[in-house]
């Protein structure tokens, strides 16, 4: 074994020691300065000239008056302030903005022409505008309506005078207006019926006539209601058959008679039957002259009445069905008493 000394050397690193937070420091103030230069151009970028004027007022806001105190002249004296405007050392500084509308308005609309008032005025106007066109339209539509009556009733009586079979049935017939309508009735007379005694069936008379009318108004569009009336002599010679069956019977037949002159179904707004509840002669009820068919033709504003009362009951009818309809069903109960196991 070899007697040689075996020297090991280390090397220490020193370390470069603490630099310290100083830095730090410096970097912040650094980044805090550059937002408030960015926020700053963000500012100057976003305001009108108004809001710069009036955040330059807010750091200067006082303007210092040139004038001197007092009222000047030989005894006008002087203040025991300083001369010139007076300020508060106490006051908070304040800006002033004009604000312009938001709005659609523009600015001067309530005062320029009027505004609001000149605006719910000519509103108004405008309503009473309407109102005066409808009333007028709706006096020309009962104007021509009125026209067409005239015609109707015109060829009627023309048609009577120039047809042989209905010679002397003009005083048969009995044409006036009512605020319903043109009513055309067909009327018996002391010892000259239309119908046959106690029975519907027409006379060949009376269905020329009612079909003379019929011709005469085919070429309407007003709808028709057809009512048949009676005395108020009862019937003794059949049972279970009075004034009411009989004035149905006879306002069906007028009816029938009608349909053969062109005239369109749909046009019958009701048939019906009113035995002697409205007599001709209320004085006197037993008269041969209450025994008549009444057949008269709606104003259009009727029919439009009647329309719009049966939709508003259609759907009030609508209505109670579906509430009906969703209603919580009451539970079941058994009323057959206890079960026996």
């Amino acid at each position: 074994m070899s007697d040689d000394v075996i020297i090991i050397k280390k090397i220490v690193k020193g370390g470069h020691g603490h630099h310290g937070g100083a830095w730090k420091v410096a970097y912040a103030d650094f980044v805090t300065a550059m937002m408030a230069f960015f926020l700053l151009m963000w500012l100057l970028n976003a305001t009108t000239e108004d809001q710069k004027k009036g955040i330059s007022d807010y750091f200067s806001p006082v303007s210092v008056s040139t004038s001197t105190g007092g009222a000047g002249g030989m005894l006008g004296g002087r203040t025991i302030s300083t001369p010139g405007a007076m300020t508060s050392r106490t006051a908070v500084p304040s800006v002033s903005l004009k604000l312009e509308p938001t709005t659609g308005a523009q600015a001067g609309d309530a005062e320029e022409e009027g505004g609001a008032n000149d605006k719910a005025a000519t509103a108004e106007d405008s309503m009473k505008a309407a109102e005066m066109a409808m009333k007028d339209r709706q006096d020309r539509e009962n104007a021509i309506e009125e026209a067409k009556f005239d015609r109707a009733e015109k060829d009627i009586k023309e048609t009577i005078s120039k047809t042989p079979q209905l010679k002397g049935l003009e005083k048969h017939l009995l044409i006036d207006k009512t605020p319903e309508g043109m009513r055309i009735q067909v009327i018996d007379k002391e010892g000259k019926p239309m119908f046959a005694g106690g029975s519907a069936r027409m006379l060949k008379r009376t269905e020329t006539l009612i079909k003379a009318i019929g011709n005469a108004i085919a070429t309407m569009d007003n709808k028709i209601r057809i009512s048949g009336h009676t005395d108020s002599v009862p019937f003794k010679n059949r049972k279970g058959y009075g004034n009411w069956e009989l004035s149905s019977e006879r306002a069906q037949a007028s009816r029938r008679v009608l349909a053969t002159t062109g005239l369109f179904p749909d046009r019958i707004s009701s048939v019906a039957g009113r035995a002697a509840l409205d007599p001709l002669l209320p004085d006197d009820t037993k008269s041969p002259r209450n025994r008549r068919i009444s057949i008269l033709l709606l104003r259009r504003k009727v029919t439009e009445k009647a329309e719009a009362k049966r939709q508003v009951a259609v759907t009030k009818a609508r209505r109670a069905a579906k509430k009906k309809k969703t209603a919580p069903a009451l539970p079941k109960q058994d009323w057959t008493g206890p079960r026996i196991r």
